[in-house]
């Protein structure tokens, strides 16, 4: 079933396409971006059952932008009617004095667009408007009932689900764009106690979708379940460089923190990345290539059809056999440097501002297998379960933090665990260590990534096991 079309931006379409057209007659440039949105998470622990109707990632609404005099101007606001476009246009053009009184500006040429128009849709099996909370929940108590019975030592299990329904309308003088769009995600965390510690285990798993995803909460327990497991077995690490074999859900994180900030081309302008300088030349490992896109490279939360700034969306190659070919970017960051805009430009909501934001980000596979990656190692560690990671574009450097690694002796795992750990380095040192890529990927969305003044946007991460020299902690 394809997602339908939103019947309140069909209702406001005639005043934001009369709004458009008052902004082409003062401006160069102008568009209008809308936006119809409904979210919803589910979450059942010891505390008991709770439904909210979340609306972090977007509203109802609209955003107006003009471009004059080498920038851009922007009015947004959750509601149009007739008589507010004159006080929008007067508003607008008292934006520019008060922007060019108070902002640093960055010369501007105004967008190239060329004419497109089209309305898409994403697919969903089972829509979790339709199957209700009373169900939704019932799989959520059951999936948690069923694994506290697991083990003695757990102190609570916490079961999840999400849900995001987004109608988006993009007008320009050139562009009339309409989609449809659903994810969502679920999730397991449990909670044990050996002797005085507390621990926890999570897993999660994401789709472009609806309430189908509930299908893989089973597993997501049973992982989860066996996450905590280790994270309570494990043993302090002695720190220093080590041979690693991480999980794509490691990988991910590398890929998300140690890169993919990175290349962010907002901060190309600003000359905060090194990246920067470093377009046509190493950065890694000839076996690493590294896309992101909302395209078709895979399907999860942050695909899309066009951004936020009416581009289409595109599969960005990154990094070409640890060439360094391309960053992303937003459609102003592109006319600021020159290039072509890769469809990254997102808003948390209508009245936030757009960056360069990560989509899906990965590392593609190779040919190795995950089973004569770990037999390769002679001393070492598997590392799993990621928590948390920063990075520093301007530096290179990484910090990211895993639940645990599992000990690897003569390419074989001896059941003793360390963690948590903290992962460190140079990010072009730990690329260009990696010596093998497994011929099997994951993937998963279940979080959002902050940025600017913490805005958030849901992005999906991940790719192969890989094998590398890394920093431990």
């Amino acid at each position: 079933m394809k997602v339908e079309s939103s019947s309140y931006l069909a209702l406001v379409r005639p005043l934001l396409k009369k709004l458009l057209d008052g902004l082409l007659e003062r401006y160069e440039y102008a568009s209008v971006l809308a936006t119809d949105v409904e979210m919803k998470s589910y979450s059942v622990n010891r505390s008991g059952i709770r439904i909210t109707e979340n609306n972090m990632f977007g509203r109802r609404g609209f955003t107006a932008r003009v471009y004059k005099d080498g920038g851009y101007a922007e009015y947004s606001a959750n509601c149009l009617k007739e008589e507010d476009i004159p006080s929008v246009l007067a508003r607008l053009n008292q934006s520019f004095k008060e922007t060019g009184n108070r902002y640093e500006r960055f010369p501007t040429p105004p967008a190239e667009e060329t004419p497109l128009s089209f309305s898409k849709s994403t697919e969903f099996l089972a829509d979790p408007r339709k199957l209700g909370d009373e169900e939704i929940v019932k799989k959520l108590v059951s999936v948690r009932e069923e694994g506290l019975k697991a083990d003695e030592m757990l102190v609570d299990c916490t079961t999840r689900f999400n849900y995001q329904v987004y109608h988006k309308l993009f007008l320009s003088r050139s562009r009339d764009l309409e989609q449809n769009v659903m994810f969502s995600d679920c999730s397991a965390i449990f909670i044990g106690r050996k002797e005085e510690a507390l621990k926890d285990g999570y897993s999660a798993s994401s789709a472009l979708g609806g309430a189908e995803i509930l299908e893989r909460l089973p597993d997501c327990s049973a992982q989860a379940l066996d996450s905590l497991r280790a994270a309570l077995a494990a043993e302090p690490i002695q720190p220093g460089e080590y041979e690693c074999i991480c999980t794509p859900q490691v990988t991910g994180m590398i890929v998300h923190e140690a890169f993919g900030h990175g290349v962010e081309m907002d901060m190309f302008v600003k000359d905060r990345a090194l990246a920067k300088n470093c377009v046509g030349t190493q950065v890694a490992s000839e076996l690493v290539t590294m896309k992101d896109g909302a395209a078709t490279s895979y399907e999860d939360v942050a695909s899309y059809f066009f951004d936020d700034e009416g581009n289409p969306a595109s599969d960005t190659v990154i990094i070409d056999r640890g060439i360094l070919v391309s960053g992303i970017c937003d459609g102003v960051s592109a006319a600021r440097l020159g290039v072509r805009p890769t469809g990254n430009g997102r808003r948390e909501s209508v009245d936030h501002k757009v960056y360069t934001r990560m989509t899906n980000t990965f590392f593609t596979e190779g040919t190795s297998r995950p089973e004569d990656m770990i037999a390769s190692v002679k001393e070492g560690l598997l590392l799993d379960c990621p928590t948390s990671g920063m990075e520093d574009p301007k530096n290179w450097g990484i910090q990211c933090m895993v639940s645990f690694g599992r000990e690897i002796r003569d390419g074989r795992l001896t059941g003793r665990v360390f963690g948590p750990i903290v992962l460190t380095g140079y990010v072009p040192d730990l690329l260009k260590s990696i010596s093998m890529i497994s011929d099997t990927v994951g993937h998963c969305g279940s979080g959002a990534c902050g940025k600017g003044w913490k805005e958030w946007v849901k992005v999906s991460d991940g790719g192969p096991y890989i094998k590398a020299r890394i920093r431990l902690g």
